[in-house]
């Protein structure tokens, strides 16, 4: 299938090349002239402009923004719209607000063009691992690009078979699920990030606690220095609290234990805040990432050491960089 890749930063570049090793031919474009070059020294048709991408295309053409969500994804979907007609697909890859999903859907229908939001997980190393997609739009539409998600989606792999349902929609169990319509898919991957920072924050606490042992508020008998690389190298290690962020921990620490590169300045990009404002119109309690949220804003001045961990998770997982200093 051909299928066109607009935005080649962390996330789109990669994407492209994971279609392109599964036999897919994609048009690349970005703003960046090197960025396209690079991916057509892979593989990739490169573009110069949206209108060249368009042109490459055959119909039903199909074009995937990966591009920052706000003002970038909206122009750019705005321009596409007045290139495309009836039968294409806009996929919307980045984090946008689901809300702007169902605003979109809308506009773009009455051309007859179909519009998908594709929450994805998988951060930098989605090339190598996959990437875990939440997918919403027409079924139309979702089931003819299925060859696309199934191609970038992890696969099977080593975890465990779940005993489910008989009749369970198998893409679950692949890294992949249609989640519903217009918005579905990047209102799941909203609250998937909302857990994310609950979780990177319990772990960031946690750790803080051990590091702190030695202060003198302790009894001077009850101190222990305790080794912070082994104690997150052994509990990846069978613990009930074992996972991939954990992972990303242990090898942080090892790198430098004292996590110096890091300030500590951890930032937020949107969805923990849509998340909490999802649950206030919903009446429903959540406490831990409300806590996890509001613990990001306090890191902005003067900085623990759990804070600079939860830099380097970010980093780790998804090549982010810290809010200047």
């Amino acid at each position: 299938m051909r299928i066109a890749m607009i935005g080649l930063g962390r996330m789109g570049g990669n994407i492209a090349k994971r279609l392109m090793a599964h036999g897919h031919e994609v048009v690349v474009y970005d703003r960046s002239a090197d960025a396209v070059a690079q991916l057509g020294e892979a593989g990739g048709i490169t573009a110069g402009s949206l209108q060249e991408v368009v042109e490459k295309l055959e119909a039903p053409r199909t074009l995937w923004v990966m591009l920052p969500a706000g003002g970038p994804t909206e122009q750019t979907i705005t321009e596409l719209a007045g290139m495309i007609g009836a039968g294409d697909t806009i996929i919307d890859g980045g984090n946008s607000f689901y809300k702007d999903d169902i605003r979109r859907a809308k506009t773009l229908g009455e051309k007859g063009v179909h519009y998908v939001d594709v929450g994805t997980s998988g951060g930098v190393w989605g090339l190598e691992r996959g990437y875990c997609m939440m997918i919403g739009g027409p079924k139309e539409a979702v089931d003819r690009l299925d060859p696309i998600f199934d191609a970038l989606a992890p696969g099977y792999g080593t975890i465990p078979r779940t005993k489910r349902p008989e009749g369970s929609d198998g893409r679950a169990e692949k890294g992949y699920i249609h989640a519903g319509p217009a918005g579905a898919g990047h209102f799941v991957k909203m609250v998937h990030n909302g857990i994310e920072y609950g979780l990177m924050q319990a772990y960031a606490e946690g750790f803080d606690i051990l590091q702190n042992k030695t202060s003198d508020r302790v009894a001077e008998d009850e101190r222990y220095d305790l080794n912070l690389t082994d104690v997150a190298e052994v509990w990846r290690r069978g613990s009930v609290i074992s996972s991939w962020l954990l992972d990303l921990t242990a090898s942080a620490l090892a790198e430098n234990a004292k996590l110096d590169e890091y300030s500590g300045k951890v930032a937020d990009s949107g969805e923990g805040q849509w998340t909490i404002e999802a649950a206030m119109e919903e009446a429903v309690p959540a406490h831990v990432l409300t806590a996890a949220l509001f613990a990001r804003y306090r890191s902005r001045s003067g900085n623990t050491f759990g804070e600079k961990l939860l830099s380097a998770m970010r980093h780790g997982f998804g090549g982010h960089v810290e809010m200047p200093q």
